[in-house]
Formats: structure tokens, C-alpha cells, sequence
């Protein structure tokens, strides 16, 4: 393991300035602290803050997820996470990122200055500069629905799309639907991939028909759904699966507008299971993730994590809640 002199030589600087910008004295300039910081960083340095148990932090990165409300999916994710480090006496900062953080502070230097254990990540995308700065960080890192290789250090946790969209297929045949689309969330987003993969998966696996023009993306918002319902509907599809809660949200709205009755026309599928979930008219039939437990989840994945315990994914199991939005086809009808 590196120490402060082993910096302290690689620099050419003294013990004491290495100590200085290593606990943030205000009396070295800022651009010799990061260089500091930096170096321990190449070196595997760790400082004592970070070794011991006696203070053991965790920060809970967060980006393009809502969070403060019960009705917002990231809520109760981070109450799970929060609940569950309290118990163990960690203490939890939330800090918001957005690609300009990311662009302007270097995540192990970061984790390294504030005296982080290990974090956790929730809304991450794909191109985000810190994705690839994961491949060589040893620093415990936990990322939601996002995944990197062969690195022990960091570990991944979700839901099983692939389960909960097939059980959303074959609740829709047995409803006599042969027509169904996805309209699916942004690009650039690995759960987005995953869910268009599983997607394809069920459809080939029961024989149903679909190409490029029944699995548009859209974006995790209501909004996305007024630029695909109106050209699916001309195509004759009967049910849509949608990315989130949101957007399906959107689709029974625009599907509304343009005459066609949910469920009575066009069965809808969401997939998170928020609160407005139960709320919609009618209420959404929906693949839930118990979000509460991505949190305990999280928590216990960066905790192995921590004690050498190297974890590479782990997923959850989905439930789909059958409600009002879905029903015979009408086609079968």
C-alpha cells in the first residue's frame, strides 16, 4: 500500500506539504492540493479517514432522477439505502451530479478528498464521463442499472427486465394480443438496451411479429409518448409496454385524445409501479420493482463490497400488478 512519503517522492515535494493537501490545509494552492490528491489516487493511497471504522461515509451520487417526493421513482430508493446504512452506522451524504461535475471533478479524486468509503450511483448514463473512469477505480462503488466489467471493485444492481417484460407478453396473449410494441425509454441508457433486448427476446420466443417500427425509443417522461402513439396506432397494434409508469401515463392521455379507449381498444403496460400508478384512469397494469428494496439492495452490494466481497450483479425479481389498463383484444373479441 502506498504511503504519504511514497506521493511525497513521486512529486518531489515534502512529508508535510503531501499531509497538507491530503487533509485540505488552506495554506497550499489548490491546483498542488489536487496534484496531491491526484497522485494518491494513481498510487492506491488511502487515507487513515477512509481505512478506519470508526467514521465510515458513503455518498449517494444521483443524476437525471427525481428524488424529493414519495411519487418520484428515486424516493424510495434512497429512503431503502439511507435506512439500511443508518443501521449499520454509516453515515450517507446525497450529492446531485450533473456531466459538468463530471467533466470538472475526477471521481476518485473526489471520493478521495471528502473521505468517502464507497458510493453509491443512481441515474448514471452510458456516456457519462465517470462510466469510463469506473473500469479502473478501487474505490467500492455500487451502480444502478448500469454495469462494468471485470472490475471487483464495482458492482451492479436492478431488476430482471427480461422477466418482467415476458411476463408482460404472455399476459397480453393470453388476452389475445399478437400486435404489441414497446415504446421504450431514452438511448444511451443500458436499461433502456436491456429492456428493447427483452423485448425482442419474448416476441421471438412466442412467435409474435415486430420490427424496428414497433420499439421506438422515446425519453422516461409523458411527453414521449405523443410522438409514437398516433403511427403505432395506424399500424394496428392493440397493446404497447412502456418503458416507465411515465410514459405510459402519456400514451393513455394521447391515446384519449385521438378516440381510442383504454383499456377497451389498446391494452397499456407500464413499468416501475409508482404511486400514480394506481392513480391513472384507468389504473395501470404495470411491472413493478420494489424500489425500497433497490435501496437495501444497494446498500448491502456496496457493504460486500467493502469487506473484499467482490459482487458483479445482482437483480431483483419484477411483479406485474394487473389492474384496468389492460383486457381482451379487441380483435379476439
Amino acid at each position: 500500500m502506498a504511503t504519504i512519503k511514497d506521493i511525497a517522492n513521486k512529486l518531489g515535494i515534502s512529508v508535510s506539504t503531501v499531509s497538507k493537501g491530503l487533509n485540505g490545509a488552506s495554506d497550499i494552492s489548490e491546483s498542488l492540493r489536487q496534484t496531491v490528491l491526484d497522485t494518491a489516487v494513481e498510487l492506491g493511497y488511502t487515507t487513515k479517514q477512509m481505512r478506519g471504522k470508526t467514521q465510515r461515509k458513503l455518498c449517494l451520487f444521483v443524476e437525471n432522477m427525481e428524488y424529493q417526493n414519495p411519487d418520484q421513482f428515486g424516493y424510495d430508493i434512497i429512503l431503502g439505502f439511507r435506512q439500511t446504512a443508518s443501521r449499520e452506522n454509516y453515515d450517507v451524504t446525497i450529492t446531485p451530479v450533473t456531466p459538468l461535475f463530471q467533466s470538472t471533478e475526477k471521481y476518485d479524486t473526489y471520493m478521495l478528498k471528502h473521505g468517502y468509503v464507497g458510493a453509491f450511483l443512481i441515474g448514471f448514463a452510458l456516456q457519462d464521463d465517470w462510466m469510463s473512469q469506473f473500469n479502473a477505480t478501487n474505490i467500492p462503488t455500487v451502480l444502478l442499472d448500469n454495469y462494468i466489467k471485470k472490475n471487483p471493485a464495482v458492482s451492479s444492481i436492478g431488476t430482471d427486465s427480461f422477466e418482467g417484460i415476458d411476463d408482460a407478453v404472455v399476459h397480453l396473449m393470453e388476452l389475445g394480443h399478437t400486435r404489441i410494441a414497446l415504446i421504450n425509454g431514452s438511448r444511451n441508457s443500458m436499461i433502456s438496451e436491456q429492456r428493447r433486448q427483452a423485448y425482442i427476446d419474448s416476441m421471438t420466443a412466442h412467435n409474435l411479429p415486430f420490427d424496428e417500427t414497433t420499439m421506438p425509443y422515446g425519453y422516461y417522461v409523458a411527453e414521449a409518448a405523443k410522438y409514437h402513439v398516433g403511427n403505432l396506432l395506424s399500424m394496428g397494434i392493440t397493446a404497447i409496454l412502456c418503458g416507465n409508469d411515465l410514459i405510459a401515463s402519456g400514451v393513455i392521455a394521447e391515446c384519449n385524445l385521438r378516440g381510442f379507449r383504454v383499456p377497451e381498444d389498446v391494452s397499456v403496460i407500464g413499468f416501475d409501479d409508482l404511486p400514480i400508478a394506481g392513480q391513472l384512469t384507468p389504473p395501470l397494469t404495470t411491472i413493478r420493482q420494489d424500489c425500497s428494496t433497490l435501496g437495501k439492495c444497494g446498500f448491502y452490494s456496496l457493504h460486500s463490497l467493502i469487506n473484499h466481497v467482490p459482487i458483479s450483479r445482482t437483480l431483483l425479481r419484477p411483479q406485474l400488478i394487473v389492474r384496468k389498463s389492460t383486457a381482451t383484444a379487441a380483435t379476439a373479441g
